[in-house]
């Protein structure tokens, strides 16, 4: 059995009525599995319905709809269904659309396939010399000097501290569509983003620890009372306390985000031209450098949210489809054209699963529930 009080937010959530407040409590319910196949069975009857709403073939929906209801209830006779369904009629969006995408209850037909292209993880070394780095196999980093600084462990980089040996700058470059790790030489661990790179030292040997970050990334910093971590992203320097943090900044947004999970940051324009301090920031705050007034803000946010890249999954809410697009065509390597100017603007709140889910069925479910058209030519989605 569940809540009445997640009911009444399922509820709300299938008629569009849905706060903030309430997709992110659904949000966090549905990191437990178990919730996950409740919240399945609801996702089920509701777009059996909406579909039998649009399916002049009554009988064979209605046939199908039946089956999944059966199948359900000898699953888990204690899942009710029937207080909701008489909200079915009304809307579906979507949270988690593998649930509906896994269980045949799309018929994509022989739709075309996006084939994403497939970049190289590239990592260069402190003479220029560039390295392809393979996502199977170990592998041996050589510097210049030709001993070995570390090496290569499943799905990151793992550096050794050398003593005293002189610092090299090593950047690893992230295509889109992958995500890879870092373990620098003093034991801080960093989370590539898709279309991320990372510009660091071999070896700490200054009073600070800095490296160079551009696209996003989530820092778990190795904490040492004499020497501070700062992150460099573009104009900002995010001076790290000993902490767990995310930091957002590609090239093509109009701002950098740094969310605090754990810890203490302090946030520092470097081109500022105001009299403006250094912002720290709290657990569960946001800090944000506006890069056209050069101005620093924070707010309280859910941090799940702006983390669950790590899970796989990429997590809007009331963002723009334009910024939706930007975020699918770096996750999923692929290239989209939108041609509706009007939709560009529109705001979703939506969670795709990237690791489970392809840019086919993301796009199935745009058209099955907000009638977007698209078409597939040439290996590119184009939104008409």
């Amino acid at each position: 059995m569940i809540s009445k009080d997640i009911e009444n937010r399922i509820i709300k959530y299938f008629t569009q009525s849905a706060d903030t407040e309430d997709l992110d409590i659904l949000n966090n319910w549905l990191l437990d599995v178990k919730n996950q196949k409740i919240f399945k069975s609801y996702v089920k009857i509701h777009f059996a319905i909406n579909l039998t709403m649009n399916n002049s073939d009554f009988e064979k929906v209605k046939e199908k709809l039946l089956k999944e209801i059966k199948k359900d209830k000898e699953y888990n006779a204690k899942v009710r269904f029937l207080s909701v369904l008489k909200y079915a009629a009304i809307a579906i969006v979507f949270l988690g659309i593998g649930f509906v995408m896994k269980n045949n209850l799309l018929d994509n037909g022989a739709a075309d396939i996006v084939v994403p292209r497939e970049d190289s993880i590239v990592l260069e070394l402190g003479n220029g010399e560039q390295q392809i780095i393979k996502e199977s196999g170990s592998l041996k980093i050589v510097g210049t000097s030709g001993k070995v600084i570390g090496n290569k462990q499943d799905d990151q980089l793992i550096y050794e501290e050398q003593g005293n040996l002189i610092p090299e700058y090593n950047t690893l470059s992230i295509p889109n569509g992958k995500q890879f790790g870092i373990v620098l030489s003093d034991g801080t661990k960093v989370h590539l983003n898709a279309g991320s790179t990372l510009t660091y030292p071999t070896v700490f040997t200054d009073a600070s620890r800095r490296v160079v970050l551009t696209g996003e990334a989530f820092f778990e910093v190795k904490h040492e009372k004499n020497r501070q971590f700062i992150v460099n992203v573009q104009n900002l320097d995010v001076k790290v306390y000993g902490t767990k943090f995310n930091v957002t900044d590609y090239y093509e947004d109009k701002q950098t985000e740094v969310v605090l999970v754990e810890g203490s940051v302090g946030l520092s324009s470097t081109e500022s031209k105001r009299d403006v301090k250094e912002m720290f920031l709290e657990p569960g705050y946001m800090g944000v450098y506006n890069k056209y007034d050069k101005s620093l803000n924070n707010k309280k946010v859910n941090t799940a949210l702006y983390t669950s890249w790590l899970k796989g999954n990429l997590v809007f809410r009331n963002v723009s489809f334009a910024s939706i697009i930007q975020k699918l065509e770096r996750h999923y390597n692929v290239v989209i054209i939108n041609n509706n100017i009007d939709l560009a603007n529109e705001k979703f709140n939506a969670t795709i699963e990237t690791k489970h889910e392809t840019i086919e069925e993301v796009f199935s479910y745009f058209n099955k529930v907000y009638q977007i058209e698209y078409q597939i030519v040439e290996n590119k989605i184009i939104i008409n």
